[in-house]
């Protein structure tokens, strides 16, 4: 066996092939791990840009084994270990490839064709350079063979999709030749150890010596070791009296944080934190034999643990004012905040600023987070921005006054008023952000304007709810066709105001709120503790002028609330965000499917009439032929590029699998609606979920809504249904119910160990709505179902079924069918959920 650190170019060079074994598992990276590499990948083409000389990103070890030399002068080798490394880049190279070819420059895309993806000179699966496995080799190939196909519904298809948004939305002010970088990068400056076996050699040994090797140190104690071994004098009394008392305070997990917060705060902002022991490691080789600078490290050190716990717990702070305004981004969640609110902590403590003048200064921060959030800017940067700040602070200003004029810098993106209440008005708030967040947002704007005794939201079971309610019976589209524009349907105005803030309510009430008219709802909301809900039982009706004065109400709040930059008019040059949304959800798209301008207008908060005046005026837009009107036709505007696109759009969607009918328009199986748009984004929409199950009484009581639901809504399938989900127990299943005011059920199996739990749902049942939800896009990530054609193989036994018709490009969301399926079929769909109960126990039985 031998090993050598090696560039990705010079590793797949030559007339080689590296082949996958058809026993490995199917490619299963998703859009966590091609985040964290693009990122990895940004931040060195900055540095190359910059006319730095970026040391090389490691990216691990891939294991090969010899095959057999092919009769044409091939080299055939095994992929043993790093089939997943490599599938992934191979994949971004192919779009890297077709992001040249689309920007006019073909010299360049047929060098990485040459150089990297494909054997020039061979034929047939010899052409290829990467040969998956046989479940994910069809994908593979028509991404690389640039087939109307590519970009499917698969994993891989999903990564090429990925690398195909990321190129084609270059950074605002980017350096000339900025692509071309990013090729110099993914061939150069990604480092591989590549391990061969010799004849002979045992590679699963090798493959389990790598994988196996128990539980590693970790930064912190890889630096714990380190400065001991350099305080031979000191070491014991340092240990005692510094390092174990923060170590303790911390734990292993916080401990590491704050060494890498450490050097973040002194302004090593490039600091990853997989690398924070060869940093901190650098930084203190200089003292080395000065144990009493060494000691004064790890004080200063200990002081730093000691206030990242005041950001860790607010409670511990003294001072009211910072106290709340640490508590307010603790309740916002994560860590993006942690190095400037370390960095202005410092400055407290040292005495360089008041705690108030730091709680104002970090609700500066919170504004810009919230004005973001609300705004749905993306986040491209963002941690970036804010790990920048101690560093780039302007010194001889107060904390407050410099946090803002920071933040209000002109990439940074902080909305103005304006922005805000535009976005507040229009946009789907209901899937901006996490679900701690749009609760915190709504908890802030009702405690702004309460004069009475204060709610205690911690203990008064509230949730997000809608007034105007998802799925409305026909009085509510009765009530909406008194206000629609010319050419507008009642459900377009529903899917336009649905979601924004101004239809949006904290209520503990949600099951009886239910779909119920509005003059209901004014009885429950009217007994509410809550002033927002007070405000509107107030109103005579809920439509679309109501939800628009609320939303105007709001917004001049939540100005108040979070105030905004310096500065209020946005540069003329900049663009609207909204417009970078639209760009990455089109691209976002696999092949075979299509939506509407109005379902791209409700994803962005807009209007279908200018989505479809920017996609005129835009050419290139990637995807834009796979927009039309609502009815599925091709829009009689639709135009391609001059010197792009052969064929109308129609014959290219057909290419892609899309069926049309005689009078030229899209099935309705393939449309993506603008929640499927928002899902293929990585937006957290809220779903009922399994995974959160609801106590017993509540369940017990939830289940017997959901059955009067279904005999009051469903009434031909409802003895279907039942009987179904009575056989599912049978097979050892179980049942649990959702929160919403629809009450939805889901099937549900324990596939897992006591240690290891883990549950598969096939599907979730709406009764009023009258739907049934398969969850492809939950499934994909759970084992056996992460399987591509084990999620393929329960659509086929699906659309088999009369009456069903799901898209095989929706693998990865949650096509829906009629739940009036049951009514004749339900033998048929016990049979499929005999199958997925099989297919659960069968991977059971092979887990060890």
């Amino acid at each position: 066996m031998r090993a050598q650190e090696i560039t990705f170019l010079k590793l797949v060079q030559g007339d080689k092939q590296f082949q996958v074994p058809l026993y490995q598992r199917t490619y299963s990276w998703g859009r966590e791990q091609l985040q964290r590499l693009w990122d990895d990948v940004s931040e060195l083409v900055d540095q190359q840009l910059a006319g730095a000389a970026p040391a090389p990103h490691f990216l691990g070890s891939v294991v090969l084994a010899p095959g057999q030399l092919q009769a044409g002068g091939v080299q055939r080798w095994l992929v043993v270990d790093g089939q997943q490394r490599l599938t992934t880049l191979m994949l971004a190279f192919t779009a890297l490839r077709d992001h040249f070819r689309e920007t006019g420059q073909d010299r360049f895309a047929d060098r990485v064709h040459k150089q990297v993806l494909a054997n020039e000179f061979h034929e047939g699966l010899d052409h290829y350079r990467l040969l998956p496995t046989q479940a994910d080799r069809d994908a593979y190939i028509a991404c690389l063979g640039a087939t109307p196909r590519a970009g499917g519904a698969d994993n891989v298809g999903a990564a090429y999709r990925f690398f195909r948004g990321a190129l084609a939305e270059e950074p605002e002010g980017r350096a000339e030749g900025w692509a071309e970088t990013v090729e110099t990068v993914l061939k150069d400056l990604l480092s591989i150890v590549e391990i061969t076996a010799e004849k002979g050699d045992n590679v699963y040994r090798i493959f389990e010596s790598i994988n196996n090797t128990g539980v590693g140190l970790s930064q912190s104690d890889l630096l714990r070791n380190y400065v001991f071994m350099l305080l031979p004098q000191r070491g014991e009394r340092v240990y005692q009296e510094l390092w174990l008392p923060m170590q303790q305070q911390l734990g292993p997990k916080n401990l590491e944080l704050l060494v890498w917060l450490d050097l973040v705060v002194r302004g090593n902002n490039k600091a990853k934190q997989s690398e924070i022991y060869r940093e901190q490691q650098k930084r203190l080789e200089p003292l080395a034999g000065d144990e009493e600078a060494l000691q004064r490290e790890i004080a200063l050190l200990a002081e730093r643990g000691g206030r990242l716990l005041r950001i860790l717990e607010p409670h511990r702070e003294s001072s009211p004012a910072l106290r709340t305004a640490l508590e307010r981004l603790a309740s916002w969640g994560g860590q993006i905040h942690y190095p400037l609110a370390l960095h202005l902590l410092d400055l407290v403590d040292a005495g360089r600023a008041t705690a108030d003048e730091v709680a104002e200064a970090l609700g500066h921060v919170e504004s810009y987070l919230v004005r973001r959030m609300i705004c749905q800017v993306p986040s491209n940067n963002l941690n970036r921005i804010l790990m920048d700040a101690p560093k780039e602070l302007e010194q001889d200003r107060s904390p407050a006054d410099a946090v803002r004029r920071y933040l209000s810098g002109r990439r940074r993106k902080w909305p103005t008023d304006e922005e805000l209440h535009e976005a507040v008005r229009t946009k789907p708030f209901y899937w901006s952000g996490r679900p701690h967040q749009r609760f915190h947002v709504l908890r802030r704007l009702e405690e702004s304007h309460r004069s009475s005794e204060p709610v205690d939201f911690a203990r008064a079971d509230l949730t997000v709810e809608h007034v105007l309610p998802q799925r409305p019976p026909q009085a509510w589209y009765d009530l909406l066709a008194e206000e629609t524009e010319d050419g507008q349907t009642p459900q377009e105005l529903h899917d336009l105001l649905v979601h924004t803030l101004g239809n949006l309510t904290l209520s503990g009430e949600n099951s009886r709120l239910s779909n119920h008219p509005f003059r209901r709802k004014q009885e429950i909301l009217d007994s509410s503790s809550l002033r927002m809900n007070q405000e509107i039982a107030a109103a005579e009706r809920w439509g679309r002028a109501e939800i628009l004065d609320r939303a105007d109400r709001l917004a001049r709040s939540a100005a108040e609330v979070w105030p905004g930059p310096v500065g209020s008019v946005r540069s003329a040059d900049e663009e609207w965000p909204g417009w970078a949304e639209l760009r990455a959800a089109l691209v976002a798209m696999p092949s075979g499917t299509w939506t509407t301008y109005g379902d791209v207008a409700e994803l962005i908060g807009s209007h279908p009439v200018p989505v479809g005046t920017h996609l005129s005026g835009r050419p290139g837009v990637i995807g834009a032929y796979r927009v039309l009107t609502s009815d599925g036709r091709v829009s009689a505007s639709f135009r391609w590029p001059e010197g792009r696109g052969s064929g109308t759009p129609q014959e290219l969607l057909e290419r892609e699998g899309v069926p049309f009918d005689a009078a030229g328009r899209a099935h309705r199986s393939r449309r993506l609606t603008a929640a499927d748009l928002a899902s293929l984004l990585g937006k957290d929409l809220p779903q009922d979920n399994p995974d959160d199950p609801l106590p017993d009484a509540e369940n017990a009581a939830a289940a017997k809504r959901f059955e009067a639901q279904l005999k009051e809504n469903q009434p031909e399938a409802a003895d279907g249904v039942l009987a179904a989900l009575r056989f599912w127990e049978q097979q050892g299943g179980y049942r649990t119910y959702g929160r919403h005011a629809e009450t939805s059920c889901f099937p549900v199996l324990d596939a897992g160990t006591p240690t290891r739990p883990h549950t598969l749902w096939p599907f979730g049942l709406y009764p009023v709505s009258g739907t049934v939800e398969v969850v492809f896009q939950y499934l994909k990530d759970r084992s056996p179902f992460d399987d591509t054609a084990l999620r393929r193989e329960l659509l086929e036994r699906l659309n088999a079924i009369d009456g069903i018709e799901l898209a095989e490009a929706k693998l990865e969301l949650r096509p829906s069918f009629p739940l009036q399926v049951f009514a004749a079929h339900s033998e048929e769909l016990c049979a499929v959920l005999e199958w997925f109960v099989h297919t659960a126990a069968l991977d059971l039985a092979r887990r060890p």
